[in-house]
């Protein structure tokens, strides 16, 4: 590698052609960069102390082996986005001087030299005549400025506006046309030009820390798996799959949605999360363990790019399906996708049929929405999809799914039909984050003719102000203040309707039956064609009564609309584990140092202490040890003399133990599960040792670190 500073102008003057390869991302410098560009040439133009302004690096590699008869394109690995800025701006001073019909301006500034010396080759033909060729879109588009001539039909954006923002400028500074020129002489690059035989571009690349706009993590990955290849390869790859996988996600979605993608796509693949921030990471090490060739790993993803986009951006086809997968966006399910992506490959490969993966796409949305009703905690859900495939059996793919979801374990459980319809009918849904959805799911649960919700306006049967009537204080009762703050914003007393001002704080007697539109016709409860308002014409009074037992009818068929997976009981216990069929073999009395005296009191003491951090822990006695388990084992105690020996189940390195008070026993045989160890000998310690403790459920229950 050889790097040495160098004016702008002269390297572009010197260089025979830049090419950008066809796997960098397109041109994408804002109008923001390209100001503050101009910003800094004004300041060095205006300025006779400036002697020069540094505007970053461009790092290039011969496209082949040059000669002195024919030199070779230049391939630019990073500073596209200044290169091809400093182009525009170029192109559009050489514009305005042959608008203006102006001469020469001070050395080598006229529409000529401008054009021939920095944006063409003269005695060039075809590409080569360009000084510069872009890549797909973005190439046309720069041609078309070079050569004024008509733009393509699919023009790039970013290149138009930008030029056009130059022309703009250099417009309204006209009068100052000698400080332009005087600052574009004075900008200033590092030419970092790279050995092909002995410098590794795709390393330098990501060691390189641009001033421009910051690489995304599918930037990064683009580059990794194209650029190590032959520039043949590189088109054929980069047209057949790259590209088209682009053009599916849409070019602001693709920006937005590839780097979730990937995350998902790792996952689904490895069954491990990746930090948010290490995707590309995580992809690098994932691609250097793969067997097969390049080709195969982008036609992979290639394939669930595909499922992705008609999961999460709408381009499924399938109409029932298509609803499913807008109904998990609006619940916002991403969490899922992992499971999905591979659900859909099974089904891409016939392992299912489109009517199964309906039946699966909707068990995981009455999963991810009866815990949310159940204030069930979120943050197993990541960890459970990640893994969920791999405990399905293929050929029972759709009753393996019911099992796997029936038989998790508590804490990431699917709520029953009892809990749902408890839980639903008493939690605040007005409040609730996905209002809009649960109204609309079930408003048109079983319609062929779907109600647009969005047309509607939620409606508050007994009136949300507290300053109630005298005739609602009477129908309610003298207890009529605890009913509204209890159940104002619930099930029963929520519904939609068409004409939320015309019903306002009225009695409920003439909501239901007085109401009518300007036509006269009537819209009262009683006469409105929604199945939320079913019935609503034969209640006579409102009243807690009446708002429970409209609760109890739309709770249950809310257990229809989000069903539970339903299997016969000996099919379930088939799937169970066999340990889990058998039972506990062991109890507290199996282990006598546990059975009085000091001991016995300090166990009772942090069993107390473990079981309360939450309600899903289990506790489970083995012969040598007492398990506490949420996902799995997260501590385990093993009974001694003078003291209880605990196994933390997680990374020593990642404990917080300020008093040094753990042990690394990584290397080491030891009853229990986990790589740190602490001794709790009195009660004194109890408080620290739950510290430490909740650390290692913490860590289980996918906390923070899986961002």
């Amino acid at each position: 590698m050889k790097a040495t500073e160098a004016n702008l102008l002269k390297f572009l003057r010197k260089s025979p052609q830049f090419v950008i390869p066809i796997y960098q991302r397109n041109y994408s410098w804002t109008a923001d960069q390209c100001r503050q560009l101009w910003s800094d040439l004004m300041r060095a133009g205006r300025d006779e102390k400036v002697n020069a302004h540094f505007i970053g690096s461009i790092v290039y590699v011969e496209r082949g082996l040059s000669s002195v008869t024919s030199q070779e394109a230049l391939l630019v690995i990073d500073g596209q986005q200044r290169l091809t800025t400093s182009t525009l701006l170029i192109a559009a001073l050489a514009k305005h001087f042959e608008v203006k019909g102006l001469g020469e301006l001070l050395e080598a500034f006229s529409n000529k030299k401008l054009r021939n010396y920095y944006l063409l080759n003269p005695d060039e033909e075809g590409d080569r005549h360009f000084k510069l060729i872009l890549s797909e879109t973005d190439k046309d588009t720069l041609l078309a400025i070079l050569q004024n001539t008509p733009m393509p039909p699919e023009a790039s954006s970013r290149i138009n506006e930008n030029y056009a923002l130059f022309q703009e400028l250099i417009a309204t500074h006209q009068g100052e046309l000698e400080a332009i020129c005087q600052g574009l002489a004075k900008l200033v690059i590092v030419d970092v030009s790279l050995d092909r035989a002995q410098d590794n571009p795709q390393l330098i690349f990501e060691s390189m820390n641009s001033t421009g706009l910051e690489l995304s993590q599918a930037d990064l990955i683009r580059n990794y798996i194209l650029m190590g290849l032959e520039p043949k390869l590189q088109t054929e790859l980069y047209k057949t799959y790259w590209r088209p996988m682009e053009r599916a996600f849409g070019q602001a979605a693709y920006v937005v949605h590839f780097d979730a993608f990937m995350r998902h796509y790792l996952t689904a693949k490895t069954g491990e999360i990746p930090n948010v921030r290490e995707v590309y990471v995580a992809f690098k090490s994932f691609a250097r363990g793969l067997k097969g060739d390049t080709r195969d790993l982008v036609t992979d993803i290639h394939a669930y790019a595909s499922y992705y986009c008609a999961m999460a951006l709408g381009t499924e086809t399938d109409a029932a399906l298509k609803q499913a997968f807008h109904d998990l966006r609006e619940l916002k399910v991403d969490v899922a996708y992992p499971f999905l992506l591979d659900v859909y490959h099974d089904y891409k490969q016939g392992r299912l049929t489109s009517e199964e993966v309906l039946q699966v796409v909707r068990l995981v949305e009455s999963y991810v929405f009866r815990r949310a009703i159940c204030a069930i905690p979120t943050n197993s859900l990541n960890k459970t999809f990640a893994g969920l495939s791999r405990s399905l059996k293929k050929d029972r793919y759709l009753e393996s799914v019911q099992a796997t979801f029936l038989l998790l374990p508590s804490y990431r459980r699917f709520p029953s039909d009892e809990e749902f319809q408890r839980d639903i009918k008493l939690r605040d849904l007005y409040n609730f984050r996905s209002r809009s959805y649960w109204l609309r799911r079930l408003e048109n649960h079983g319609r062929k003719e779907r109600v647009v919700v969005e047309g509607y306006t939620i409606e508050h049967i007994l009136p949300q102000n507290e300053a109630l009537s005298q005739e609602w204080q009477l129908e309610i009762g003298p207890d009529w203040q605890r009913v509204q703050q209890d159940w104002l914003h619930t099930l029963g007393n929520l519904t939609l309707t068409g004409y939320n001002s015309e019903y306002s704080d009225r009695p409920f007697a003439y909501k239901r039956d007085q109401v009518s539109d300007k036509d006269g016709n009537p819209v009262g409860f009683a006469h409105s064609p929604l199945k939320l308002n079913l019935g609503l014409g034969k209640v006579n009074k409102w009243d807690e009564a009446a708002i429970k037992a409209r609760a109890d009818r739309l709770a249950g068929d809310a257990a229809k609309v989000w069903g539970a997976p339903q299997l016969a009981h000996d099919v379930l216990e088939a799937y169970r584990p066999a340990a889990a069929k058998f039972g506990q073999q062991y109890s507290l009395t199996d282990h006598p140092h546990l059975s009085v005296g000091m001991m016995r009191d300090l166990f009772e003491a942090l069993r107390k202490s473990v079981l309360a951090l939450d309600p899903c822990i289990t506790e489970e006695f083995l012969k040598l040890y007492v398990a506490y388990k949420a996902e799995t084992n997260f501590v385990d105690v093993v009974p001694q003399a003078k003291r209880l020996r605990l196994s933390l189940n997680m990374p020593f390195h990642e404990v917080d133990d300020p008093e040094g008070h753990c042990k690394d026993v990584s290397d080491l045989g030891r009853w229990g599960n986990g790589d740190v160890e602490v001794g709790l000998s009195n009660l004194d310690e109890l408080p620290y040792v739950m510290g430490l403790i909740r650390q290692s459920f913490d860590r289980q229950m996918g906390g923070p670190q899986d961002d």
